[in-house]
Formats: structure tokens, C-alpha cells, sequence
């Protein structure tokens, strides 16, 4: 499933326009970026949770050439899925 899928989906199982569940979705998005960008943890019971985790510094190897380089640390986004996804997807 794709946005625009979901949009309809949205839309069809309120009776929203297609504009008001976009922007419902957009909304969704907006705030699950805003929170993990200020390190927040965001969580929907049931469904699960977003963080943000920190990898290490590492050096790799470019495939094409052999050359090593080194790929700086950072943030990450990740997601864990909660009991009832889990149950649900077996």
C-alpha cells in the first residue's frame, strides 16, 4: 500500500473528502518527523513504536573500486512493531 492508497482507504472508511484525509495523513507524518527530530519517541499502543538510535562510526569498502572509506556516525530512525502487529502479521 502505497500513500495515495492509504488516502483513499482514509477517506472511503470515514466519508472524508480525499483533500481532508491528506492532510490527516501529512499532519501524521508532520508530527512523527518533528518528534523524532528533537529525539522524542513517538508510540501507538497496539501498533508500536518510533525512535531514533545512534549508529557508530564505521569504515567500509567501496564495491566497485576496493577503496576504504570511512561513513560518519549518525541518527537513525527505527521502529518497533508492538504486540498485537506482531500477533497479527504471524
Amino acid at each position: 500500500m502505497n500513500k495515495q492508497e492509504l488516502i483513499a482507504k482514509i477517506a472511503k472508511d470515514t466519508g472524508a473528502t480525499k483533500t481532508m484525509a491528506a492532510q490527516a495523513i501529512d499532519s501524521l507524518i508532520d508530527g512523527i518527523t518533528r518528534t523524532l527530530k528533537k529525539g522524542g519517541t513517538v508510540t501507538f499502543v497496539g501498533f508500536g513504536t518510533f525512535k531514533t538510535s545512534q549508529r557508530k562510526a564505521r569504515t567500509a569498502r567501496n564495491p566497485q573500486t576496493g577503496a576504504t572509506i570511512k561513513i560518519a556516525k549518525r541518527r537513525v530512525a527505527r521502529f518497533t512493531p508492538g504486540k498485537a502487529l506482531k500477533d497479527t502479521v504471524k
